[in-house]
C-alpha cells in the first residue's frame, strides 16, 4: 500500500485492472472447510467471492448435464456427430451454439472424448435429447440454489453461481454420488468448556452406483488427457489420482476450475470485478490459464507438507465388475488429446 495522488479517473482505471478471485476447498466425505479464500486482498477488496459473489460457471455445469445423461442410459462410449447444430426451443427460436475447438469435426466421437474436450456441440445436442427443466432440477439437488432458466443454452452454463455452491456440487463427484454440505464449525462451547452444539455432515445422495462411476471415470480423464492436463506438466507436476473441469465464459469474462482427489475438492474462480472486464484472447482468458493454476499450486503446497493428511497416492476405488461402456473399464481411458483450449459458451441472441 502506498499513498499517492490519482485523478479520479486513473484511480477507477487502476482499481478496475486488478482480477479479483475465490477459492474453496473441503473434504468431500467430512465437509470440513479446509481452504476458503474471498478475495485477492481482504484490505482492498472487502466482496467474498466464495459466498456471496456469484458468475457464470461455463463448462463446469457439463458434468452435472453428463452425469444427468448418465442417468438416463448413456453411456461414455456412447457417440454422437461433431458437427454444429442449430436446436429449436420450445418457441421455435433457433439456436446454434460456437465451439472453439476444430478436432474431429465432421465424425462421430463419444462423450468420453467430448467431455473430456469440453465440446460444447455433443453438450448441445445432448440436451436436445434430455429435458432442461430436469437438469436445473438435478443442477438444485447437487446443491446449486441459485434460479436456473430451463432453457436449451443451459447446458453452456449462462446461469450464474457461487464458488461454495460449486464445491457443494462437486463433492458428490468425489463421494460415491453423495454430495456433502460444508462445515465451517464443528462444534460451539461456553467460557467453562461446556459443549452448547456440535455440528456433524450432512450426506445427500445425488447420484446412482452405476451414473456415478461412469462420469468418475471421464472427469479423472479430463486431467489425465483433456482440458486440464496442465496439472500433469511442468510447473505442477501433480501425479495424484484427480478428476477435474474447466470452464471458460463468452468474451473469456470468467476462468473456472474445479479439481477433487479422494480426500479434497476444490474450486476457483477468476475474473474482473464487472464482465466487461475479460482479456481478449483464448490462451490467457481460458480456466486452463486463469483458474487451474491457482489450485496447481495450492495443491503442490498440500502434498509438500507432510504434517497435512492428505497423499498423492490416494485412489479412487472402481468395483471390479463395473461396466462403463458395454465391457469393463477400470483404469483405461481415452487416447490423450492435445490441449485445444476451452471452449466459447454460446447464448440465445
Amino acid at each position: 500500500m502506498i499513498d499517492t495522488l490519482m485523478s479520479p479517473i486513473d484511480s477507477l482505471f487502476y482499481t478496475k485492472h486488478f482480477l479479483r478471485a475465490g477459492f474453496m476447498s473441503m473434504e468431500p466425505v467430512t465437509g470440513h472447510v479446509k481452504a476458503y479464500v474471498g478475495g485477492p486482498n481482504f484490505s482492498a477488496f472487502q466482496y467474498d467471492m466464495v459466498s456471496t459473489g456469484r458468475r457464470q460457471i461455463g463448462s463446469t455445469i457439463k458434468p452435472f448435464l453428463y452425469t444427468y445423461a448418465m442417468e438416463e442410459g448413456f453411456t461414455p462410449c456412447d457417440q454422437l456427430l461433431n458437427e454444429q447444430p442449430t436446436i429449436y426451443d420450445e418457441l421455435g427460436r433457433p439456436w446454434t451454439p460456437r465451439n472453439s475447438g476444430s478436432a474431429r469435426v465432421g465424425e462421430m466421437v463419444d462423450l468420453r472424448w467430448a467431455l473430456t474436450n469440453s465440446n460444447n456441440w455433443i453438450s448441445a445436442r445432448l440436451m436436445s435429447q434430455l429435458s432442461p427443466a430436469t437438469l436445473a432440477r438435478n443442477m438444485h439437488n447437487f446443491g446449486i440454489t441459485n434460479k436456473l432458466d430451463p432453457v436449451i443454452a443451459l447446458c453452456l452454463g449462462p446461469c450464474d453461481v457461487s464458488v461454495k455452491e460449486m464445491v457443494t456440487a462437486y463433492s458428490a463427484f468425489a463421494n460415491k454420488g453423495m454430495r456433502v454440505d460444508p462445515v465451517f464449525v464443528t462444534a460451539i462451547a461456553d467460557n467453562n468448556g461446556n459443549i452448547i452444539s456440535e455440528f456433524t455432515p450432512r450426506h445427500t445422495e445425488v447420484i446412482s452406483t452405476d451414473a456415478y462411476y461412469k462420469i468418475l471415470s471421464i472427469l479423472l480423464n479430463v486431467v489425465d488427457g483433456g482440458t486440464g492436463n496442465r496439472l500433469r506438466r511442468p510447473p505442477y507436476n501433480l501425479t495424484a489420482q484427480m478428476g477435474g473441469k474447466t470452464g471458460t465464459t463468452n468474451s473469456n469474462s470468467d476462468g473456472w476450475f474445479m479439481g477433487f482427489t479422494p480426500q479434497l475438492v476444490s474450486g476457483t474462480w477468476v475474473g474482473g470485478e464487472e464482465r466487461y472486464i475479460h482479456f481478449n484472447g483464448m490462451a490467457m482468458g481460458q480456466g486452463a490459464s486463469m483458474a487451474l493454476p491457482i489450485y496447481g499450486k495450492f495443491m503442490q503446497k498440500v502434498y509438500a507438507d507432510p504434517t497435512l493428511p492428505y497423499k498423492q497416492d490416494a485412489k479412487f476405488t472402481f468395483p471390479a465388475n463395473v461396466n462403463l461402456c458395454e465391457k469393463e473399464y477400470y483404469g483405461e481411458f481415452a487416447d490423450e488429446q492435445e490441449e485445444t483450449g476451452e471452449s466459447i459458451e454460446g447464448v440465445f441472441d
